[in-house]
């Protein structure tokens, strides 16, 4: 708070030409706009919620790694296309179609999704898919062409399984996985090429805009989608990336500009915090919120091989703090919002025998632990990798393990039983608190710094602020599905409650501060 204040106060110096003692003649800007401020709907829940969850794994982009069932022997490679032309060659396109509708179709259980909503209390899915899974006119003209005849209802099967996690209150990811030609050289881009070919292609660019804006089109009216992530694990400084980010926001705004867009951060999140907070200013206009993807795993490199699991354990407590400095005040320097889109609880062998001979167990649940804390403490969302493999539970890679085995624990909020109540007692205790921070804002303002200020600002954002947070808390028990959300995709919220309000001006960052300290009273009131 005391750093939102010292910026605030910055603010206003520079608006009055850099001195303090001018600020009684302040005269503030009238650029206020009319209001169109309506009560959260379930949809905006769904979106800027904090995300516990889990990506649905080797379902409509297949990894030999995780569903070797699907790859019959002979298959040359270890991906999605390498099974497809596989069961192709062997049995003809209708019947490899069929055998992958049936995977589509039943790999994930009715059961399974109810142990994600009552057993982990997730709230979202991450669900990868590829540009093929849009069908055969997507194929045309890539490695796909051949076998496109699989993938006739593959699209379909998505729009299925998104219905069914609405039906449970869970929502949905859409994650583009695999891109035409690849966004990094892995077989989970569709293929074994070993290219990253996105970048260097037009072509392959074009079509995966328009794969995406397909997909916005054919989910604007599905409450139950969080958001669209656009591309997955694209290469570190990818040649014309950025560009490529802009001309998909744009279009995909044009057609849906409240559907969140989720970026990859291409293993440079401080650029990419810096990009994002231009996208989502005050001042960007009602353009797609920009979500950024992230991945963290201490399993791959050298480095982390090297280090204990207490060590590694206490590096989690420190990761996303390039945000530090970046969020607090969308007014300030625009939103930058994060999600962790893959993680696991997995570290290499010669991690857990530095262990100096703390069972493995107590040190997997400590390492998950601290995973689970500091996501929920400093990302919009975690979204575990992967739930579904065919050795299941899946050891530290399976979400159903470590859930199990309470290394990943949900948000407290999510775990309550008594949320009605705890929202009448915030309710209750409304009128005070907001007379304490109204008391306390003025106070602080009038008497370190005086001037011509708008207080009435301040308390229209802190009542606006309060409800929100209260909305959110309660809309899972509207619908049956037991705890409470909180939001978790706090500036990006902020940021949507700043376009909506229609206020302007110098001291619109009145209205800011009130909705954020609206937000936190009730929390505290509510205890959570």
């Amino acid at each position: 708070m005391k750093r939102f204040l010292d910026k605030a106060k910055s603010a206003l110096d520079n608006h009055d030409g850099g001195g303090g003692g001018h600020q009684q003649q302040q005269v503030p800007m009238q650029e206020d706009r009319p209001s169109s401020v309506q009560a959260p709907t379930a949809a905006d829940v769904t979106r800027y919620r904090y995300h516990h969850g889990t990506n649905i794994g080797s379902l409509f982009i297949l990894e030999k790694w995780l569903t070797g069932h699907m790859f019959p022997e002979g298959a040359q490679g270890s991906s999605e296309l390498a099974a497809a032309e596989a069961w192709v060659k062997k049995e003809g396109v209708d019947r490899a179609r069929e055998r992958f509708e049936k995977h589509w179709r039943e790999y994930v259980s009715d059961g399974d999704l109810d142990w994600l909503r009552d057993v982990a209390k997730c709230t979202t899915i991450r669900l990868p898919i590829g540009y093929f899974t849009l069908g055969p006119p997507y194929c045309d003209g890539t490695p796909f062409k051949h076998v496109a005849g699989v993938y006739q209802n593959a699209w379909p099967a998505v729009k299925q399984l998104v219905q069914r996690c609405q039906q449970r209150g869970i929502g949905v990811l859409i994650d583009m996985h695999g891109l035409p030609g690849g966004a990094n050289p892995q077989d989970h881009s569709g293929t074994n090429s070993g290219k990253a070919e996105l970048w260097g292609h037009r072509s392959n660019r074009e079509l995966a805009t328009r794969c995406l804006c397909f997909i916005v089109q054919q989910t604007r009216n599905m409450e139950n989608v969080a958001g669209i992530q656009i591309i997955n694990e694209a290469e570190w400084d990818a040649k014309g990336m950025y560009d490529w980010y802009d001309d998909v926001i744009k279009q995909l705004s044009s057609i849906d500009p409240t559907m969140p867009v989720y970026i990859s951060d291409a293993w440079n999140l401080d650029k990419a915090a810096k990009w994002s907070q231009g996208k989502n200013s005050v001042a960007a206009g009602h353009t797609s919120p920009v979500v950024i993807d992230t991945h963290l795993y201490w399993c791959f490199s050298n480095e982390d091989k090297k280090k204990s699991p207490q060590i590694i354990a206490t590096e989690v407590q420190h990761k996303l703090s390039v945000f530090d400095g970046k969020d607090g005040s969308v007014v300030d320097h625009g939103a930058a919002q994060a999600v962790v889109g893959e993680y696991s609880c997995v570290l290499g062998e010669d991690t857990w025998a530095r262990g100096q001979g703390t069972p493995k167990d107590e040190l997997v649940k400590q390492f998950g632990n601290a995973e689970s804390q500091r996501f929920q403490q400093r990302a919009g969302g975690s979204f575990f990798w992967t739930y579904k493999m065919d050795w299941m539970p899946g050891g530290e890679w399976g979400f159903k393990n470590m859930t199990e085995k309470h290394a990943i624990v949900p948000p407290q909020s999510l775990t309550l039983s008594d949320v009605p109540n705890r929202i009448v007692h915030a309710q209750g205790q409304q009128g005070q608190l907001k007379q304490n921070a109204a008391g306390a804002h003025c106070h602080y303002w009038d008497t370190n710094h005086p001037g011509q200020y708008e207080h009435w600002r301040f308390e229209q954002g802190w009542d606006l602020g309060f409800g929100d947070a209260a909305a959110f808390f309660g809309m899972r028990s509207q619908g049956g599905v037991p705890g409470g959300d909180k939001i978790g995709m706090l500036d990006l919220w902020v940021l949507k409650r700043l376009r909506d309000s229609g206020q302007g001006g110098k001291l619109v960052w009145e209205f800011e501060q009130g909705l954020r300290q609206g937000v936190k009273n009730f929390y505290e009131s509510a205890g959570i």
